[in-house]
């Protein structure tokens, strides 16, 4: 599975959701499996989508026929977007689907890694990390992507952000230690969004 993270920050917000909403257009096409996204709860005015198809080959024909005219209705709305794409590694917790209706929340980390520690930063990602987020009460699901150059993504889906807090308070410094990761990582971003529900497709 592809999966495609746009980052973008918007300047006119009532006319970029309704250009959002006409992204309901991806569901006739061969590949798709879903998209969602909102707004950042830290960075005002920023938006943040991710979408997720089949295969790579199934995404190059969607933008190469109908992306265009899809992104048409948004033109305008928005500056300094950002597209990445990674590819499926595996999942944080079971059974990952491309499904937005049962999470309040989203939090992402992209994490760039020395070349060097790319292998022990997806092995902590599977003996620590993921069996911590895994038994934490909320956590729906997630999932581990990578790209090229040492790239990452850890996107995981929360039924609520009181129960997103609860995990953070409690386990992350402890889990930052165990996993030595701070020697692994060279560059972490991250945001936690509030979905739209409008934007889910």
């Amino acid at each position: 599975m592809l999966v495609k993270w746009i980052r973008c920050t918007v300047v006119d917000r009532r006319g970029f959701e309704r250009g959002q909403r006409k992204w309901a257009g991806l569901l006739g096409e061969p590949g798709f499996r879903g998209q969602g996204g909102g707004w950042s709860r830290g960075r005002q005015g920023v938006a943040h989508i991710f979408s997720f198809w089949e295969s790579r080959s199934f995404y190059d024909s969607f933008m190469a026929r109908s992306h265009d005219r899809l992104a048409a209705a948004q033109s305008g709305t928005f500056k300094d977007i950002q597209v990445k794409l990674f590819d499926y590694r595996f999942d944080v917790k079971t059974g990952f689907e491309p499904r937005f209706t049962d999470a309040d929340l989203v939090r992402f980390a992209h994490c760039r890694v020395h070349e060097e520690r790319a292998e022990h930063f997806t092995l902590m990602q599977e003996k620590v990390w993921n069996p911590a987020m895994a038994g934490s009460p909320g956590m729906i699901r997630g999932l581990f992507g990578e790209a090229p150059g040492n790239e990452f993504l850890v996107l995981s889906m929360w039924r609520s952000a009181a129960e997103h807090g609860k995990y953070r308070t409690e386990r992350v410094e402890r889990l930052i230690l165990r996993a030595q990761t701070e020697a692994d990582v060279a560059a972490l971003t991250g945001d936690i969004l509030d979905l739209e529900p409008a934007w889910t497709v």
